[in-house]
């Protein structure tokens, strides 16, 4: 058994038990996440979990990945590899992620997005969601 008091350190970084969280993250913004990645719908990632499984324990689940996602530790699994046809034939292969790796992707997406966008030139439209440049020029 070990003896704690507030300065004793706890964490192989030197963190202490009532240290803020590594990153400002609200709940908030992760169940808007979920919101969209549930709206989105999709298929299962390598641990076959579908949103409706995920949405069964949703409290927890997002739990998880907010507390995860805010102290740091938040570990991507592995992806699901889906071989695809291509039209002009052969295939490619399409990762796709867990349910819960797409929460925490939107988490990132809906943070970094809009200082990301302003960043960029208003006359650029490659690769900017529901953007596209004027063709009639």
């Amino acid at each position: 058994m070990y003896a704690v008091d507030e300065t004793s350190t706890l964490f192989s970084d030197g963190g202490t038990i009532n240290q803020p969280k590594s990153f400002q993250i609200s709940k908030q913004l992760v169940m808007n996440a979920w919101l969209f990645v549930r709206k989105n719908a999709g298929s299962g990632g390598i641990d076959e979990q579908t949103i409706a499984e995920f949405e069964n324990n949703l409290k927890s689940n997002l739990y998880k990945i907010w507390n995860r996602m805010s102290s740091g530790a938040w570990m991507p699994p592995v992806v699901r590899g889906v071989e695809i046809a291509e039209k002009q034939g052969g295939v490619r292969l399409l990762g796709i992620p867990t349910v819960a790796d797409r929460v925490a992707q939107m988490v990132v997406k809906m943070t970094s997005e809009p200082e990301i966008e302003a960043l960029f030139h208003k006359d650029s439209f490659a690769y900017r969601f529901g953007l596209e440049s004027d063709s009639n020029g």
